[in-house]
């Protein structure tokens, strides 16, 4: 079979018309596609370019200067609390061993006391 521009085709229309619809509805279904795609691209690019510019951007919100101002105050008076804490647990450890050496001595003067009231009696 010869086709060339003289070549006739008969086709009914009804079958003509169904392809002519579904050629349009692909050709409309394709940009839709290609339309929607562009939109989520240029979306996620507006995302990626809107998280890199806040990652960047410095706070300078007073109030969290104020916070961080208040919680440096109460991290150094913890400190100072703790130095005299530390001070202080030399100070009762010293007092209990002064304590110690106290009772040892009044037992030792009970006993003497004791001893001369014994021998006095005798």
């Amino acid at each position: 079979m010869k086709i060339n521009e003289n070549t006739s085709l008969s086709m009914p229309i009804k079958n003509m018309v169904g392809i002519i619809i579904a050629v349009a509805m692909g050709i409309f279904a394709y940009t839709e596609l290609t339309s929607r795609l562009v939109s989520l691209e240029t979306s996620r690019e507006l995302f990626e370019n809107d998280l890199l510019k806040r990652s960047e951007q410095v706070p300078v919100d007073q109030e969290q200067i104020f916070l961080i101002e208040d919680l440096y105050k109460s991290v150094e008076m913890i400190e100072k609390r703790i130095e005299d804490m530390m001070n202080n647990k030399v100070n009762i450890s010293f007092l209990q061993k002064q304590t110690d050496k106290l009772l040892v001595d009044v037992e030792t003067l009970k006993d003497k006391v004791r001893a001369n009231k014994n021998g006095g009696h005798q």
